[in-house]
């Protein structure tokens, strides 16, 4: 009975650092605000995580086959979140940044994992992949929930810091339009990549 600790970990960080909802979020933010405006932020994505895997772990997957229609509501509720805040980084404009404008805070970041089809798989995954039979429902989810956390804490600001850097590069420049656009498209193309796959992140 137990977790496979190293291989969740070795799993945990290869979806935390790949691009997906979460990330392209981060990556706009950071482009718009710098990593020191956004850190409120980054700490919201962070804890928004643990909203979903303490629940899951404590019987939100078993909820989920006796009421599949209210799952399938609340998938497709979190696409429509993502394509929301896709539009919205197709629309930043980065050199409005000295400006004014107020960075998103720690509530902004409490929403994104809860409304990220990618977290969801990720969770499930881990719990279903990783966990032997018999394992105590705390230890199993005390378990995910550190090695998650500790991989957001070091990978989702290094995505933050990525945009920043990006962003002193291109802001004001004709690139600028094109870089967010992209970052728009690719937040979309990974939450139905994640829908179309099966699940598997």
């Amino acid at each position: 009975m137990g977790v496979a600790t190293l291989s969740f970990l070795a799993f945990g960080v290869s979806q935390v650092g790949s691009p997906g909802p979460a990330n392209m979020v981060l990556l706009a933010t950071g482009a718009r605000f710098g990593l020191r405006g956004a850190l409120p932020f980054v700490a919201g994505v962070v804890a928004g995580k643990q909203l979903l895997i303490w629940p899951l772990g404590f019987g939100l997957m078993e909820l989920a086959d006796q009421f599949p229609m209210v799952f399938t509501f609340l998938k497709w509720a979190c696409v429509a979140y993502i394509c929301w805040l896709a539009w919205r980084i197709a629309n930043m404009d980065l050199s409005a940044a000295d400006t004014g404008g107020q960075a998103p805070g720690f509530i902004a970041g409490l929403a994104v994992h809860p409304l990220n089809p990618k977290a969801w798989a990720m969770i499930m995954v881990g719990f279903t992949s990783f966990v032997s039979p018999g394992t105590p429902t705390l230890q199993a989810t005390a378990t995910i929930a550190i090695c998650l956390a500790a991989s957001q804490l070091v990978l989702h600001p290094l995505w933050t810091f990525g945009g920043q850097t990006i962003s002193a590069r291109i802001a004001g420049h004709r690139a600028e339009k094109y870089l967010m656009r992209t970052l728009a498209v690719l937040t979309v193309a990974s939450v139905f990549f994640v829908l179309f796959s099966g699940g598997k992140t």
